[in-house]
């Protein structure tokens, strides 16, 4: 299901030509825009995800705790919800364009400052790549909705896409990166912020669009969105992204555990965790685009739940021998969902300022749960003595997850002064 790069290139260039009444400028700027928001995406994981591999080395050096340890990977996803609601009003303040700019300067800040070696500027590095990034999970999905409304399938299929291999990357070679480049964990660390580099470089000329039209557009922008809190659609497209991102973030962090405890070597866990997130690439881009295209994304919402369900069913019943098909199936599952969720977003909102508001609302609620949810099934596994009882609740919740997948996927807005579509 993998896409090859070249074939990837120009169905975006093809997809991104003008229309008929087009002009090649247009399209020319329309097609480093979508570069840039490929570029951004890939910094959006790798700085968090490539602490969880050299966890061990952090530890060892600075004498923290296991808990002291775990704040780096926990303050980003608070930072992701506690920050999110700021986003919209930054993005109306100062423009989404140089907005994402300050969030791309601010990861590579946040990644510098990690090399210095003391306790604060660990921690503080951390959390200013963790509100950076929270900035750009929200401005995002307004950018595609304002510039891409009718490339929106292809376009978040390639944002997604993106993610995943920022993540999977991070997650494969952070540790032989250092050992190829001799260099510490910190340094190891900070050569991630290179991409974030690029990624200022990349986003940098987008300040220039400004065009009377995009004057225009800005202003009205800058309006901001009421009743997006208490409209129910949005509640919907909410509670969908927060259940997947608590069943994701969950089993990211108890899959290799679960594996261990059923007799596998922590050599092998670790490769199933890195194979799950690998064959995420291919559902993250394939999701949203058959959603579009095929106009059911309701039951791509349910074939998720369904294939997540599976994975987590093995893992109770054959945890060891069917270990390869039930990665496989959280893998795609669970990919497949959380690109839906981004797509729920941008389709749910009649523009771009209300895209982000929306997704404000969904990253807000959706990554504070996903905080927390780690915490409260190692809760239960230590009440519990095993894994069953955990993987069980995960799988009840999946059940509310494909209700509001199946009402977030009905063709209706979360605003309520926009009409049906």
């Amino acid at each position: 299901m993998t896409m090859n790069p070249h074939c990837a290139r120009a169905a975006l260039v093809v997809s991104l030509s003008p229309d008929r009444n087009g002009t090649p400028p247009v399209a020319k700027a329309r097609l480093l825009l979508a570069v840039g928001v490929i570029v951004l995406a890939l910094n959006l994981r790798p700085s968090i995800v490539a602490v969880s591999p050299i966890l061990g080395m952090v530890r060892h050096d600075t004498g923290w705790s296991t808990a002291a340890v775990g704040l780096l990977t926990t303050l980003p996803l608070l930072c992701f919800g506690l920050l999110a609601p700021l986003a919209p009003r930054l993005g109306r303040r100062f423009g989404m364009e140089p907005t994402l700019l300050a969030a791309m300067v601010a990861i590579c800040a946040g990644t510098a400052l990690r090399l210095i070696p003391s306790t604060a500027t660990l921690l503080g590095g951390t959390a200013v790549i963790g509100a950076g990034i929270a900035v750009a999970n929200v401005l995002l999905p307004g950018v595609i909705k304002r510039d891409f409304a009718r490339r929106v399938g292809l376009i978040t299929g390639l944002y997604s896409m993106s993610l995943a291999v920022g993540a999977t990357l991070a997650a494969g070679i952070t540790v032989p990166l250092g050992h190829v480049a001799h260099t510490d964990w910190r340094t190891t660390l900070a050569l991630w912020g290179l991409l974030a580099v690029l990624g200022v470089a990349t986003w940098a000329p987008q300040l220039r669009r400004h065009t009377r039209q995009a004057v225009s557009e800005a202003s009205a922008e800058a309006q901001p969105v009421h009743g997006i809190w208490r409209h129910p659609v949005a509640w919907l497209v909410t509670a969908f992204m927060g259940l997947q991102s608590l069943e994701y973030y969950a089993t990211t962090a108890y899959l290799p555990s679960i594996l261990t405890e059923a007799g596998l070597s922590p050599a092998f866990a670790g490769w199933m965790l890195s194979l799950a997130n690998l064959l995420g690439i291919a559902a993250a881009f394939a999701a949203p685009t058959l959603a579009v295209r095929g106009g059911r994304p309701g039951l791509l919402a349910i074939l998720a739940t369904v294939l997540t369900a599976s994975g987590l069913a093995g893992l109770i019943l054959a945890p060891a021998s069917g270990a390869y098909l039930w990665i496989v199936l959280l893998g795609f599952g669970q990919s497949a969902a959380f690109s839906l969720a981004l797509l729920f977003i941008v389709l749910r909102a009649p523009d771009g300022r209300h895209a982000a508001q929306l997704s404000s609302m969904a990253q807000c609620c959706g990554y504070l749960l996903a905080a927390v949810g780690p915490l409260a099934l190692g809760s239960v596994r230590q009440v519990t003595g095993g894994w069953t009882v955990p993987l069980m609740v995960l799988l009840v919740l999946l059940v509310p997850q494909a209700v509001a997948g199946l009402g977030a996927a009905r063709n209706r807005y979360a605003a309520p002064e926009a009409p049906t579509p």
